[in-house]
């Protein structure tokens, strides 16, 4: 990793990290007769694996990004991840108002990332 450029890596990790926590937070919604203690520990399972890439992905940004910068950064690539799922998985469309609320969440990324000194 220590030749790939910091931010493909820290991106890379945090997307694929957010794949794993959208699937324990929300996969289960299509199985609501699974009692819910099976939910939650399968939930846990796959958010472990969440934990195996979001903690090195915000060790190895961290300094190059700052962490108001890489919590930023975890946000936009949430709610990216969750429009697709929510689209792919749960059937669930997505309307002009989601896409108003992603613009204004990313003119909100805009202010934290732009050097305003």
């Amino acid at each position: 990793m220590d030749r790939l450029p910091v931010p493909l890596v820290t991106i890379g990790l945090l997307v694929a990290s957010n794949v794993f926590m959208t699937f324990a937070w929300y996969g289960h919604l299509k199985f609501k007769a699974a009692p819910l203690l099976v939910v939650v520990l399968a939930s846990w399972g796959i958010a472990f694996f969440e934990y195996l890439l979001q903690v090195p992905a915000n060790r190895y940004g961290y300094g190059y990004f700052s962490a108001a910068q890489l919590k930023t950064i975890q946000e936009v690539i949430t709610l990216t991840v969750f429009a697709v799922f929510s689209a792919t998985y749960l059937g669930e469309g997505l309307g002009w108002n989601h896409a108003v609320g992603f613009t204004l969440i990313a003119a909100g990324a805009f202010f934290i990332f732009h050097s305003w000194g």
